[in-house]
């Protein structure tokens, strides 16, 4: 990209949730410009093959780089970047972060040492999260709640629909009875319930998700290019809106440009059904 103009992220996700992360990186860096892009007609990645989840990614954020070259890349979702990854940054010379459940960070807060971990039922079966477990939580007891409808009612919250407090309160009395002090987020949709999540588990001392560590990581990725003390600025979009695009490969969700607002992420502009073609047989064939 031109030293001119200001430097800029893709922050990548299969729905909204990777909104939470995009207004962390926002938060700590308000001069960066941010291209969201929502591979929504393939949503959801649980339910996907791992070739058909890196043909979406792959072709979905190669055609973005060709329009929106990017000082950095950021797979906002945790399926994807459990398999992603090596092959995003074997196409492109971008530097590229993942994300990953809070483990360790969560570890560190816990008083009790009774720990919840909040996933989709495809990340909790991932034997990478047993070694992160093993590794960064070896003395804690952690209780794991993977419930499928926990992302859908996030995406649904973008359009005014209401959490089902009933049901989710019965999904959490695992975390209740076990006495958990600390939950892992581990899911970048779930940020987007956490009021919800407080009702529910009033006693929950410390609630930890990734979006802060995947800022951090953003910000040092800046500083080795020399380009960090103007993200670290005032906003530098036109019109003050750090968005420059928000892209969806399905239809846009009812309501997301005032909940884009609502999260900071004011954008200038909103595309449905991006980007108009076909990815390609295995990834046509997957949405």
């Amino acid at each position: 990209m031109s030293r001119q103009s200001p430097p800029r992220v893709l922050v990548f996700d299969s729905g909204v949730g990777g909104l939470s992360v995009a207004a962390c990186i926002h938060r700590q860096l308000p001069g960066l410009e941010i291209v969201y892009l929502a591979d929504n007609a393939g949503f959801p990645y649980g339910d996907k093959s791992e070739a058909v989840v890196i043909d979406r990614c792959c072709g979905l954020i190669t055609k973005a780089l060709e329009l929106y070259p990017s000082d950095a890349i950021v797979v906002a979702c945790n399926t994807a970047s459990t398999v992603v990854l090596p092959h995003l940054r074997a196409m492109t010379a971008v530097p590229v972060v993942g994300v990953v459940p809070a483990i360790k960070p969560a570890a560190a807060k816990s008083v009790n040492r009774r720990m919840g971990l909040l996933a989709t039922p495809a990340t909790v079966r991932r034997p990478y999260l047993d070694r992160l477990v093993e590794e960064f939580a070896g003395d804690c007891r952690i209780e794991r709640i993977g419930h499928p409808g926990l992302v859908r009612w996030a995406e649904d919250l973008v359009s005014g629909i209401e959490v089902p407090l009933a049901e989710l309160s019965e999904a959490m009395r695992p975390f209740r009875e076990a006495g958990v002090d600390t939950v892992v987020l581990g899911c970048t949709h779930y940020p987007l319930l956490l009021e919800s999540l407080r009702a529910s588990l009033p006693t929950v001392r410390f609630w930890v998700d990734s979006g802060e560590a995947i800022a951090r990581r953003v910000a040092w990725l800046l500083e080795q290019t020399g380009r960090l003390d103007v993200a670290e600025g005032p906003v530098a979009s036109t019109g003050k809106q750090p968005v420059n695009a928000a892209l969806f490969s399905g239809p846009a969700p009812k309501g997301i440009a005032s909940f884009m607002a609502g999260l900071g992420l004011e954008a200038k502009r909103v595309s449905e059904h991006w980007p108009g073609e076909p990815l390609g047989a295995t990834a046509t064939g997957s949405a």
